[in-house]
């Protein structure tokens, strides 16, 4: 079984989803930071689950979409690390993903 670590750019940028959807909706700010969770844990067993995004192909990444967010993360010898979360509507940018993990 793997190990989930999630970053804390990953946090932070569930935070910041999190507390812009309660803004208006606070219920389903929760139940959707719920359904993060459930669904990363998930990764724990079935690392290569998420898809490889089109962006990224040839790449050590693979997503989870969970509208309306898509999460990037990669796996790695027993290691699961959570990296990048970014609302699904934005433009992907390469530079987003590397930033995180090189900075």
């Amino acid at each position: 079984m793997a190990r989930i670590i999630w970053t804390e750019p990953a946090l932070h940028d569930l935070d910041e989803i999190a507390d812009y959807i309660s803004l208006d909706k606070p219920v389903a700010a929760t139940r959707f930071v719920q359904q993060v969770f459930e669904r990363i844990e998930q990764l724990a067993t079935h690392p290569k689950s998420g898809s490889v995004p089109a962006e990224l192909k040839g790449t050590q990444y693979r997503q989870l979409v969970i509208p309306p967010v898509r999460i990037f993360y990669r796996a790695q010898n027993e290691a699961v690390y959570i990296v990048y979360i970014m609302r699904g509507e934005r433009l992907f940018r390469n530079d987003d993903l590397l930033e995180r993990e090189n900075g």
